[in-house]
């Protein structure tokens, strides 16, 4: 398995994802006028996507754990290179929305396939999956971009839909040299951890986790939805500061992608991430519903896209999985059907609250914001297990394994340069190599209070590597003397 390129064609997906999620509504005008046909019904297609999700996400999400994640890969992408291009030519709006309905499955089918293949690369592949967020993003900055070119141009709207169907072409191609790796894998550690759990603790996580990807999607979708109107109808900001509170949101969602991604490379626990975001998200939610400070209200917009779109959907989905390694389609499938839920029942219940004021809709997110960060506080409680000295022992022993399987790979190359120094007549200690790998392992470490001690380590490796060397020179020379 060639983990860098699998890992490519999946990001590459979720870039033409992002283009996918957005792309009818850059075309309405186009759409409309190609289809002879009101922007509402348009509209009427669009919601086509919502229920293709919410009837595949379960079904897929098991089936995968069954026929493993390629083939769904596979799915996702030809269900959207079915749409792209039906989408380009068709006229007849039964079909639209049966294509739209294929966009739904083929979102779902991408999820059920991809999230579960980088937590079973192995390693710390629950950080990779924050990443799919910002390759979503980028699909959905650039198309606005490709649309307004075609449009100044006088260009046939389809180019977008066609571009979107090269990049899927290319990429199936390219995927499907990949191998996959194999499916619901557990490591013992994480079993360990599992086994510690309560029966009635881990319902209460699973109950916390699914409501969790309701409300963390229901507090992204409410806020992009109602946010420009709010600042408008209810503090008077002009139109270009109530768009800028959507921008800033934005720039600040890409942040957290980053930051979060870091985080998990450190071993951070998700449930410290998920605690510190929601409450966060919640603090400047508060200021964006009640501050009528323009300066104020676009720095908790940036706060806000940060803490609630950085990627913590994402990593309650990884405290899911971890739950359940064995069903991961199956638990991905639950979680994200709970997400596709919020994005039919946000509308309709903000839609009623707007009808009495759209501060209530607007301030309708703080209750969602309080309800998830609950839920999020719920589950961390029931997953917390306390460390024990065997519990330790074994992931130091884990550790140990990889630092032993680098340290062959080391001397394996250590040997390499000794036969190297020895054809160009090199002595054997390099004292400025040597210095030099001493001060790279006090830039790379984390922690400065480690540095000193591994430094004294790297001098031991160092020194036994010379000792290599030497004994593979003398072995050569008595060979030559025979």
């Amino acid at each position: 398995m060639h983990r860098k390129q699998l890992s490519f064609s999946l990001y590459l997906n979720y870039f033409v994802h992002g283009i996918g999620i957005i792309i009818l509504t850059q075309n309405m005008l186009a759409l409309s006028q190609h289809w002879h046909s009101p922007l509402a019904t348009v509209s009427y297609v669009i919601s086509g996507i919502g229920i293709g999700r919410f009837i595949a996400y379960f079904i897929l999400g098991n089936l995968s754990d069954r026929f493993g994640r390629k083939i769904f890969v596979n799915l996702g992408m030809i269900s959207y290179l079915i749409f792209f291009l039906g989408m380009a030519f068709v006229t007849n709006i039964k079909i639209a929305y049966f294509l739209a309905i294929l966009a739904g499955i083929a979102n779902s089918a991408l999820d059920a396939g991809t999230y579960t293949t980088f937590l079973e690369m192995g390693g710390n592949q629950g950080s990779a999956n924050v990443l799919l967020k910002a390759f979503i993003s980028s699909g959905e900055f650039l198309l606005p971009l490709v649309v307004a070119m075609i449009e100044a141009q006088k260009m046939w709207y389809g180019w977008s839909f066609i571009l979107a169907a090269i990049i899927l072409v290319i990429n199936l191609v390219l995927l499907n040299r990949q191998k996959f790796p194999p499916r619901n894998q557990a490591s013992e550690r994480e079993a360990n951890i599992i086994q510690q759990i309560s029966p009635i603790k881990k319902i209460l996580a699973s109950i916390g986790l699914s409501g969790y990807g309701y409300t963390s999607m229901a507090l992204m979708i409410l806020y992009t939805q109602w946010i420009s109107l709010f600042a408008t109808k209810t503090f008077h900001f002009n139109s270009v500061l109530a768009h800028w509170l959507l921008s800033l949101y934005s720039i600040g969602s890409i942040s957290g992608v980053i930051i979060i991604f870091i985080l998990l490379k450190r071993t951070v626990a998700e449930t410290k991430i998920l605690i510190f975001m929601n409450v966060g998200s919640l603090l400047a939610l508060l200021i964006i519903c009640y501050s009528q400070l323009a300066g104020l209200s676009m720095l908790a917009a940036f706060v806000f896209g940060f803490t609630a779109a950085g990627g913590v959907l994402q990593v309650g989905l990884n405290l899911f999985v971890k739950l359940y390694p064995q069903i991961k389609g199956r638990i991905t499938g639950i979680y994200f059907t709970f997400g596709s839920l919020a994005s039919f029942t946000i509308p309709l219940i903000t839609g009623w609250l707007s009808q009495q004021s759209i501060a209530q809709a607007m301030r309708f997110d703080l209750v969602i914001g309080l309800v998830g960060l609950l839920l999020i506080s719920i589950t961390s409680w029931a997953v917390y297990t306390p460390s024990s000295l065997n519990q330790e022992r074994k992931r130091i022993n884990q550790i140990d394994q990889h630092i032993i399987h680098l340290l062959n790979q080391r001397f394996d190359t250590v040997k390499t340069i000794g036969n190297l120094k020895q054809q160009q007549q090199l002595p054997i200690l390099d004292q400025e190599r040597e210095n030099d790998i001493l001060n790279l392992v006090a830039q790379k470490s984390c922690h400065p209070e480690h540095t000193q001690y591994m430094q004294i380590i790297y001098q031991s490796i160092m020194a036994n590597s010379r000792a290599y060397q030497h004994k593979n020179h003398s072995d050569k020379e008595n060979v030559n003397n025979d």
